[in-house]
């Protein structure tokens, strides 16, 4: 049974296509998932690779779509012009800042350096306290299984608390990570580390 109310997902995924058709094809599906649910999408604000994906899929349904992009890489990228709203921001940090200051959830497609990053830094700013927002990845074709299994050696070596393990959920297909998503609820009994003002 769902529990959270979900308006907007931020999705961070590749600039790139990848080498698999199926990546695009999972990215589409979790736009019209998104969009039968009324959710909104808050993502990179590009036009190209998986992130285009997502957006167009989600602007053809009549979706919406929110982008975020650093006015450095606006003039280097290829910005999306077709956005419901589109939001220009001056550094990488305020672009993070801002993803997750409008959204409900995270969602990671594949991706490369960036999207792992963003991934983890959302983890981090959960394990920390400063969100209790859900964090998924669509793991397409087991994409995410070798980044999974590192997250538990971790915590088998004492480095990553069990609970915060929890943190991360992650489904094959998109609908089935809604559905997490909506039912998550986050580990209990948690120390806040910082307050946001002290990031």
């Amino acid at each position: 049974m769902a529990i959270n109310v979900i308006k907007r997902v931020c999705v961070f995924s590749g600039s790139n296509l990848g080498a698999r058709q199926t990546y695009s094809e999972n990215a589409r599906r979790l736009g019209r998932a998104l969009v039968a649910r009324g959710i909104g999408l808050v993502y990179g604000g590009g036009s190209v690779g998986l992130m285009g994906v997502m957006a167009d899929t989600v602007l053809s349904l009549n979706g919406e779509v929110i982008g975020v992009i650093p006015r450095a890489l606006a003039t280097r990228e290829l910005v999306h012009q077709n956005l419901s709203d589109l939001r220009i921001v001056s550094s990488m940090h305020e672009r993070k800042a801002l993803m997750s200051e409008l959204s409900d959830a995270f969602i990671a497609l594949p991706g490369g350096f960036g999207t792992f990053e963003e991934l983890f830094e959302v983890i981090t700013w959960a394990q920390l306290g400063l969100h209790s927002k859900p964090i998924g990845v669509l793991n397409v074709d087991g994409y995410f299984d070798a980044l999974m299994r590192l997250i538990d050696q971790a915590v088998g070596e004492g480095f990553i608390h069990p609970a915060y393990r929890q943190l991360v959920v992650n489904s094959p297909d998109g609908e089935g990570l809604l559905e997490e998503i909506l039912s998550y609820r986050p580990p209990v009994g948690l120390k806040k580390w910082i307050n946001l003002e002290e990031t």
